[in-house]
C-alpha cells in the first residue's frame, strides 16, 4: 500500500496545496461581502456562481484534457485560478465577484477531472481504496488547514488573496515534473436522470438534498458565525471543525452500512443533521458547543453523499455505474447551486437562524422522502450490498473502470 502511495505523491501533494490556496476562498469571500454589509442572498448568488462554473467545468473540460494533455491543461487551469484569486483584491463588488468565483468554479472542476483521473489510472483492484482514501485525505486536509489563512487578512486585505494565488502557482511544479504516465480519458455510456432515478429514487433525492444542504453551508457557515459576533479566528476553526468532521466519520458510517441495510443509515445521517441543524438554529450568542455541533453536522452530512452513491450501484450493473456516477455529480451539483439562494433567502427573511433553520428544512424533507421509500422500496440484502467507498463529491472520474491491461477485459 506504502508503494502504491509513494508512486503518486506528486499528485497528492498537488491536490493538497491546491486546497490549502482554494478551499478558504469560498469562506473569505463570503466574509468579506458581509463585512461591506453586503445582502444575504447576494452573497448567497455570489457563491451559487462558484458550484455554477463547477457543473459547467465537469461537462467540458474532459474533452480539452483528451486534446492537450493532462499536464498542460493541468498548468493552464491553476494558471487561471491562480490570477482569478489575484484578481478579488482590485475591487469588491458583489457582481464582479461572482464573475471570479464562476471562473474559480470552472477551473476548479478543471484540477480535479486531471488529477482524478490521473489517480484512477495508476489504482489496481488491490490499491484503489488506498489512493482514494490518500486523496480525500489530502483534499480535505488542505481544505481544513487553508482556513486558517483566514486570519492574515486583518491588517492586510489582499494577503490572503496574494497567499492563495502562491499557493496556486506552487501546485503546478510538482504536476509538470512528475514522471507518471499522463491517462486517456474515456467517455461513459450515458445514463438519463430517468433512468437513474427509476433505479435508485433515494439515491438522486439524497444526493440532491446533501449537495442544497452542503452548498448553503459553504456559501453561509461564515456568516452565520460572524453574525454570532465571533471573530476571524472562530469562523476558520468552526469551518475547520465541519470539514474534519467530515473526514472522522466517513469510513465508520460506510462501514455499518455495509453491514446494514443502508437506507437505514441514509435515514440516521438525515435524521441527525435534521437535529443537529435545529439546534445550530436555536444559537442567537456565541458557545463553546457551536463547535462540537459544527463537526457533527460535518460527520453527518459530509457522508450522505457517498452513502447515496453506494444506495445507488446497489441496485445498477458495473456497466451502468459509470454512466450514473455522472448523473449523481451533477445532480449534486444542482442541489449546491439552490442551496445557497434557499439558505440566503433564509437568512435574509428571519437573520442568523435562517441559514440553520433552511437547512432543517431540507434535511426534514430528506428524512421524509428516505422513510418513504424505506416503507414503500425493496430492500437490498446485505449480502447483495456493494461495498461501500468514501467518494469524494467532486467528478465522476474515480468510477470510471480501471484500464484493460489491469483487469484483464
Amino acid at each position: 500500500m506504502f508503494a502504491s502511495l509513494v508512486s503518486v505523491r506528486t499528485l497528492l501533494v498537488a491536490i493538497f496545496v491546491i486546497m490549502a490556496g482554494s478551499g478558504f476562498l469560498s469562506t473569505l469571500v463570503s466574509v468579506r461581502l458581509e463585512a461591506a454589509g453586503t445582502p444575504a442572498f447576494a452573497i448567497g448568488m455570489v457563491a451559487a456562481a462558484y458550484f455554477a462554473g463547477l457543473t459547467i467545468g465537469s461537462l467540458r473540460v474532459p474533452r480539452l484534457i483528451a486534446r492537450v494533455g493532462h499536464i498542460r491543461s493541468f498548468a493552464a487551469f491553476v494558471s487561471i485560478f491562480s490570477a482569478s484569486g489575484l484578481a478579488y483584491s482590485i475591487t469588491m463588488s458583489a457582481p464582479f465577484w461572482g464573475i471570479l468565483r464562476l471562473i474559480d468554479g470552472f477551473m476548479m472542476a478543471g484540477v480535479f477531472v486531471c488529477l482524478e483521473s490521473w489517480l484512477n489510472r495508476q489504482a489496481s483492484a488491490r490499491t484503489r481504496s488506498s489512493i482514494l482514501a490518500a486523496y480525500m485525505i489530502a483534499l480535505y486536509g488542505g481544505q481544513a488547514l487553508g482556513q486558517f489563512l483566514l486570519n492574515l487578512g486583518a491588517e492586510r486585505p489582499s494577503l490572503p488573496f496574494v497567499i492563495a494565488a502562491i499557493l496556486l502557482s506552487l501546485s503546478v511544479v510538482p504536476v509538470v515534473l512528475t514522471r507518471i504516465d499522463q491517462p486517456v480519458i474515456e467517455e461513459s455510456a450515458p445514463f438519463s436522470l430517468k433512468q437513474l432515478y427509476n433505479a435508485s429514487p433515494l439515491g438522486v433525492i439524497g444526493v440532491l438534498t446533501t449537495g442544497a444542504i452542503l452548498g448553503a453551508f459553504y456559501a453561509l457557515g461564515a456568516v452565520f458565525i460572524q453574525r454570532l459576533g465571533m471573530g476571524l479566528a472562530q469562523v476558520a476553526f468552526f469551518t475547520s471543525c465541519v470539514i474534519g468532521g467530515g473526514v472522522v466519520l466517513q469510513w465508520p458510517l460506510g462501514m455499518l452500512s455495509d453491514r446494514f441495510d443502508r437506507r437505514t443509515v441514509i435515514v440516521g445521517c438525515m435524521l441527525i443533521v435534521l437535529a443537529v441543524s435545529i439546534s445550530l438554529a436555536l444559537f442567537a450568542e456565541p458557545r463553546p458547543q457551536l463547535f462540537v455541533l459544527g463537526a457533527l453536522f460535518g460527520g453527518f452530512a459530509f457522508a450522505l453523499y457517498p452513502l447515496c452513491v453506494a444506495h445507488s450501484n446497489d441496485h445498477l450493473t458495473e456497466e451502468q455505474q459509470v454512466g450514473a456516477s455522472s448523473g449523481l455529480v451533477l445532480t449534486y451539483s444542482a442541489g449546491a447551486i439552490a442551496g445557497p439562494m434557499i439558505g440566503s433567502a433564509g437568512m435574509q427573511a428571519f437573520g442568523v437562524q435562517g441559514l440553520f433553520g433552511t437547512i432543517a428544512v431540507i434535511a426534514f424533507a430528506g428524512v421524509t422522502f428516505a422513510l418513504w421509500r424505506t416503507i414503500v422500496g425493496k430492500r437490498v440484502s446485505a449480502a447483495d450490498q456493494g461495498a461501500f467507498q468514501p467518494f469524494p463529491r467532486t467528478t465522476p472520474m474515480f468510477a470510471v473502470p480501471e484500464p484493460d491491461e489491469r483487469n484483464g477485459s
